[in-house]
């Protein structure tokens, strides 16, 4: 197996890192985000809410290329890209649909106005005490992390590095989580 790189893990960890700083920075400056959304080279992409889905959608790109890229140089020196492991392939499976079982309830739930930060925005949304929110506090964080560990407990399971991009991810998500309190 080729050993990751210190260098290799901190580029990726920064890319990585690009979403939850992002959303951090919408989160804490909702008035400059939306003095942004009204320059006429934003507006063609809609109001503030159709601006931060998008950027949602491009950094859901960006993530799921580089955990494939990850997934390619790192599994050369088997025949396959995913695990050989059964049980590894079935728990991966497993998380990943729970995982997008919550996103999907939080999107069924709050809608695009309030996944998207309407209450920030200044959009009207009601509070949500419905499942996934009865359970969870952050149900949609919590899916997506559940995911991630999903596809890399299905994709490099059992290899030295299957953990790494999964419990960086784990922390970002939970600063994101603290940081929109």
């Amino acid at each position: 197996m080729s050993a990751v790189s210190i260098w290799t893990f901190l580029i990726v960890a920064f890319v990585l890192g690009l979403e939850r700083l992002c959303y951090a920075w919408v989160w804490r400056h909702t008035d400059i985000f939306r003095e942004l959304c009204a320059h006429p080279v934003v507006t063609v992409f809609g109001q503030p809410i159709d601006v931060l889905q998008k950027l949602f959608y491009g950094f859901k790109g960006v993530q799921l290329g580089v955990f494939l890229w990850w997934c390619v140089v790192y599994g050369q020196e088997s025949n396959s890209l995913v695990s050989s492991d059964t049980a590894a392939l079935g728990g991966g499976a497993l998380l990943i649909v729970i995982g997008q079982l919550l996103n999907f309830m939080v999107f069924y739930r709050l809608g695009k106005v309030g996944v998207f930060y309407g209450n920030k925005l200044g959009y009207p949304t009601p509070r949500c005490s419905l499942f996934p929110f009865s359970v969870l506090r952050h149900p949609q964080y919590i899916g997506a992390v559940a995911s991630i560990w999903g596809f890399f407990l299905a994709m490099r399971f059992p290899h030295d590095d299957w953990y790494l991009l999964p419990a960086l991810e784990t922390v970002y998500y939970a600063w994101g989580a603290y940081s929109e309190q």
